[in-house]
């Protein structure tokens, strides 16, 4: 997840024009890395060595080793926080505690404790919306400050607005993954209120917004980065229908996760093409 954070800015870099500013892919990636860890091991469950999950039974199997990672990364973050501009400092704190917010169960009814992930609808909304921020705002306020881009307010809210899409996307079949154990849970998620067949088909809807909003960016229309950008929408597409019947929790952190880093690959690959024609 760490290098899907640090790809995910690559890819702000690449479509604003701006060489990348090495402290945000550093903070990206130790952040990440800390957050995902911490989260991990405060829902730590009685015996994870029955866990039905393989990744938690491995991470406490690994449980020094692990603290050992969360705590360096965490601490990193310190040196790393000095190098960015106020208006980054202020992005990344409010970023920062509704990451722990939505794990943490800071609030009760009754004797019943809950975090933010709880409340009806809003899980999605919360991953998607601190993934956005800290990989596109975050890289763009940077890039800006250091005069490595110029960015117009346009096409920044429509930078917002179509990664917002995309990772809202891939979010979903993730709840549809869970769906079961969110319905015990009481997790108002989109598959559970919608329904499997509908969040698939809202999956799809969403990445077609993102495709038209690509179209329109910068009116560079049918451009290298448009194209290599449609085909890795398209993979998404179709892994997200595939994950139907893939139930296996590998899948969706190598082949859904690992689109975020093709986008940044691809988006090499292509460029790299047309520059050669």
């Amino acid at each position: 997840m760490s290098l899907c954070a640090v790809a995910q800015a690559l890819v702000t870099f690449h479509l604003i024009g701006s060489k990348p500013v090495l402290p945000v892919l550093g903070l990206l990636f130790t952040s990440t890395l800390g957050i995902y860890n911490f989260c991990i091991i405060i829902t730590k469950p009685q015996k994870p060595e029955t866990s039905p999950y393989k990744r938690v039974r491995w991470f406490f199997a690994h449980y020094r080793l692990m603290v050992t990672f969360t705590i360096v990364s965490l601490l990193s973050l310190v040196p790393l926080f000095f190098l960015i501009t106020i208006e980054s400092k202020i992005l990344l704190v409010f970023l920062g505690i509704l990451s722990f917010a939505y794990g943490l169960p800071l609030f009760a009814v009754g004797e019943q404790k809950f975090g933010l992930r709880n409340i009806p609808g809003l899980k999605p909304f919360l991953i998607t919306l601190v993934w956005t921020m800290s990989c596109v705002l975050f890289p763009i306020l940077e890039a800006m400050h250091f005069h490595a881009a110029s960015v117009s307010m346009r096409d920044t809210t429509i930078l917002i607005a179509k990664r917002f899409l995309f990772i809202g996307a891939l979010t979903i079949p993730f709840d549809i993954r869970d769906l079961f154990d969110d319905r015990k849970m009481g997790l108002k998620t989109i598959p559970v209120v919608w329904g499997e067949k509908n969040a698939y088909l809202f999956c799809q809807v969403l990445l077609a917004g993102y495709v038209v909003l690509l179209f329109i960016f910068r009116n560079n229309g049918f451009s290298p980065d448009f194209f290599a950008l449609t085909l890795t929408v398209f993979l998404t597409g179709w892994l997200i229908f595939k994950s139907a019947w893939k139930k296996d929790e590998y899948y969706y952190f190598f082949f859904m996760d690992g689109v975020l880093v093709l986008q940044y690959v691809v988006l090499l690959a292509v460029n790299l093409i047309f520059k050669s024609h």
